[in-house]
């Protein structure tokens, strides 16, 4: 009964064993001694955020990050154990749920560590160091080694870990290579620095996803493996030294409501956008743009699989609907089945990017509050 309800509209389906087979593809070339955090930002990069730390958890992954302090929280409340790593901004006056929670919250910069100064509870915050080696969004200078050796030494801060993120991973371009290598040398040499002044620096990251893949070789304590737990690459042409055997996790679903046949000249959706070039057969799916299936797709050919055959969306992508050509379809009855993102060709998610000159994590990341999710095997 559950699960018919879950199905009424539009929804997710999720197959964990696949999640699982991700992180078993992942420990294969990374160090041994080097442990996975799980990526589990925005809805764990659409695909419930809830759900897939469970699965972490009960296969023994006990490191997270998330972008927000609502993430983390989300996870406490749902008695998600292990370390969970903030990596945005939490602001001073919310620090104390940071505390409250167990969570570790990351210091983005100077004025952001000199603010938590301040604090009168502060030594019972544990935070992480982000170093900015060049990518200049967030961190700490990488130049400005005696502030970074002051937080340490100062007996107020809990610092479990550093860290700093590479701003070209995924590309083959030489100057991209060197200047991730450069940005590399800049974070060891910090930490080198820190442990030749006998200083503990705690935990060390530095890869995401293409970092694993195009720099394999490093050994910090964690890999933060995002995208690529849930079964994708960026898209179908992001460089990776590295093919792993990954299976998405996750398919876009949603029904058929109507079936009609239009004659040739008659118009299908908002602004006439589409005119029919003979008699055609014609569904409507229950699910639109703000189910997070992009609106931007309307005028990129893009298809639909349904009946194990290849359907065309036609017209404009509506709010909370849109229609497909079915005409070549036998038997298509309402409530079959319309798979709009899942394994298939056409229909996968690092395609589908492409068509849309972004990336998968953008594509997920966008999927509508008003989805359900399933958890299929």
């Amino acid at each position: 009964m559950e699960e018919e309800f879950l199905k009424n509209r539009a929804w997710a389906e999720l197959n964990l064993d696949n999640l699982k087979h991700n992180i078993e593809e992942i420990k294969k070339v990374i160090s041994k001694k080097t442990k996975i955090m799980a990526v589990l930002k925005a809805n764990a990069y659409g695909h419930n955020l809830v759900i897939i730390a469970q699965k972490l958890n009960e296969i023994g992954i006990l490191d997270f990050a998330v972008a927000t302090l609502d993430e983390g929280i989300t996870l406490r409340k749902h008695k998600i154990k292990g370390n969970i790593l903030i990596m945005g901004y939490t602001s001073i006056e919310n620090i104390k749920y940071v505390i409250h929670y167990d969570l570790i919250q990351t210091i983005i910069d100077e004025d952001y560590a000199n603010s938590l100064k301040k604090l009168t509870y502060l030594s019972k915050l544990k935070v992480h160091l982000k170093i900015n080696t060049g990518m200049n969004r967030l961190g700490i200078n990488y130049q400005n080694y005696q502030f970074i050796k002051d937080l340490y030494l100062n007996k107020k801060f809990n610092i479990l870990g550093i860290y700093t993120h590479l701003s070209t991973s995924n590309s083959q371009n030489k100057s991209a290579i060197l200047f991730a290598k450069k940005q590399i040398e800049r974070f060891d040499k910090v930490i080198n620095n820190l442990k030749n002044d006998k200083i503990n620096v705690g935990k060390t990251h530095l890869q995401s996803s293409y970092g694993i893949l195009n720099y394999p070789h490093l050994k910090y304590d964690y890999v933060r493996a995002g995208i690529l737990i849930y079964g994708l690459y960026n898209d179908n042409y992001t460089y990776g030294k590295i093919n792993l055997n990954l299976l998405p996790v996750l398919s876009l679903k949603a029904k058929i409501v109507s079936i009609k046949t239009i004659k040739k000249g008659e118009i299908v959706g908002y602004g006439r956008k589409y005119v029919a070039k003979k008699e055609e057969k014609i569904a409507t799916v229950s699910i639109g743009y703000v189910d997070g299936y992009p609106k931007n797709l309307e005028n990129l050919n893009i298809k639909v699989f349904v009946n194990n055959k290849y359907a065309l969306v036609i017209g404009k992508i509506c709010m909370d609907q849109l229609v497909i050509n079915v005409s070549h379809i036998p038997n298509i009855k309402v409530n079959d089945i319309v798979t709009l993102i899942g394994e298939n060709k056409y229909i996968k998610a690092e395609y589908i990017a492409t068509k849309l000159k972004t990336i998968t994590p953008e594509l997920l990341g966008r999927l509508g509050s008003r989805l359900n999710y399933l958890v299929v095997k």
